[in-house]
C-alpha cells in the first residue's frame, strides 16, 4: 500500500518537470513553410548584424561613440534572437515540443536580461545623440572612451540581479492544470497563465519592473529627443538640420518599434491577454524588429553605407 501511495506522488512530481510549447501546432500544414521563413530571417539577422559589427570595428571613420554603441546593439540583437529562434526551429521540425522547467526558466531569464539590455543601450544611444547635437563642443570631452565603456558595461549587467530573483520566484510558484504553454517560447504571460492561485503580487512586481526597465528608459529617450528637436530647429542652415535629423531618424524608428510592442505586451493587464495576440506581438519584437534593425541603420545612415561599400569592395578585390 505504501508503494501504491508513493507512485501517484512520483507521477505528479514528474509531470511538473516540463512544459509543452504549443507554438504554431495549430497550423500543422504550415510547419515546413514557417521553418523556412524563420530560418531565412535568422540568417538575415546574423549576417546583417555581423556585418555592422565588422565595419564599425575595422573602419577608422566609424571609431566614434555612436558606432561603438551601434556595434554593441548589433551584438545584443544576435544574442537576443538566438535565445528564441533556434528553439523555435527545433520545435517546428519535431512532434515533441516539451521543454524542461530548467530550460524554460533559463530561456526566460536570458530573454528578459537581453530585453533589459536593449532598453538601456537604446537609452545610451539617445544620450549620445543628445550630447552630440545639443553640446557639440563638449562632445569629445563628455563621451570619452571611459564613459562609453562604463555605459556599455552598465547596460549589459544592470538587469542581471533583478531577473535572477524574479525568474527564481516565478518558477517557484505552484503550477496547476495542463502544462501547455500556448506560445513559441517561455515568455512571462503564457507561464503566468499556468500559475495556481492569486497572482496579484507577481503581477504588481512585473508592472514595477516594466516601469523601471521600459517606461523610464523610454521617457529618458523622449526627453533627449525633445531637446534634440528643439536644438535642430534652431540651426541656421537647412543642410545642418537635415544631417542632424538623419543621424537620429533611424534610432527613433528602432525605439518606436521595440518599445511600442514591448509596452503593449508587458504593461497591459493579465485579463486582456490572448494567446493569439501575445504570439503576434512576440513575433514582432523578438524576430521582425531585429530583422529590420540592420536595414534601418544601414540604409538610413550614409556613413555606414560608405563604410559598407568600402568593406565589400576590399573583400571582393581580395
Amino acid at each position: 500500500m505504501e508503494s501504491t501511495m508513493q507512485r501517484p506522488l512520483q507521477e505528479n512530481h514528474t509531470s511538473l518537470l516540463e512544459f509543452i510549447l504549443t507554438g504554431f501546432s495549430d497550423v500543422p500544414n504550415l510547419q515546413g513553410f514557417l521553418f523556412g521563413i524563420f530560418l531565412i530571417i535568422y540568417i538575415i539577422i546574423l549576417m546583417g548584424n555581423s556585418l555592422i559589427i565588422t565595419i564599425t570595428t575595422v573602419d577608422p571613420s566609424l571609431q566614434t561613440p555612436m558606432y561603438f554603441f551601434l556595434g554593441n546593439f548589433s551584438c545584443l540583437e544576435m544574442c537576443y534572437v538566438s535565445v528564441v529562434i533556434p528553439r523555435l526551429l527545433r520545435d517546428l521540425c519535431r512532434q515533441d515540443r516539451s521543454i524542461s522547467f530548467m530550460a524554460c526558466a533559463t530561456q526566460m531569464y536570458f530573454f528578459l536580461i537581453l530585453g533589459v539590455t536593449e532598453c538601456f543601450i537604446l537609452t545610451a544611444m539617445a544620450y549620445d545623440r543628445y550630447v552630440a547635437i545639443c553640446h557639440p563642443l563638449l562632445y569629445p570631452l563628455i563621451m570619452n572612451s571611459r564613459l562609453c565603456l562604463q555605459l556599455a558595461v552598465g547596460c549589459w549587467t544592470s538587469g542581471v540581479p533583478i531577473h535572477i530573483g524574479f525568474t527564481y520566484w516565478m518558477f517557484s510558484l505552484p503550477f496547476c492544470g495542463h502544462k501547455q504553454l500556448n506560445h513559441f517560447f517561455c515568455d512571462i504571460p503564457p507561464v503566468l497563465a499556468l500559475v495556481c492561485g492569486n497572482t496579484f503580487m507577481i503581477e504588481m512586481v512585473i508592472y514595477v519592473i516594466a516601469l523601471i526597465v521600459v517606461t523610464i528608459p523610454f521617457t529618458l529617450i523622449l526627453g533627449s529627443y525633445l531637446k534634440i528637436i528643439l536644438t535642430i530647429v534652431k540651426l541656421p542652415s537647412a543642410s545642418g538640420r537635415a544631417k542632424a535629423f538623419s543621424t537620429c531618424s533611424s534610432h527613433l524608428m528602432v525605439v518606436a518599434l521595440f518599445f511600442g510592442s514591448s509596452a503593449v505586451t508587458y504593461l497591459r493587464p493579465k485579463s486582456s491577454h490572448s494567446p493569439r495576440t501575445d504570439k503576434f506581438l512576440s513575433l514582432f519584437y523578438t524576430i521582425v524588429t531585429p530583422m529590420f534593425n540592420p536595414m534601418i541603420y544601414c540604409l538610413r545612415n550614409k556613413d555606414v553605407m560608405v563604410a559598407l561599400k568600402k568593406f565589400l569592395l576590399k573583400w571582393i578585390v581580395l
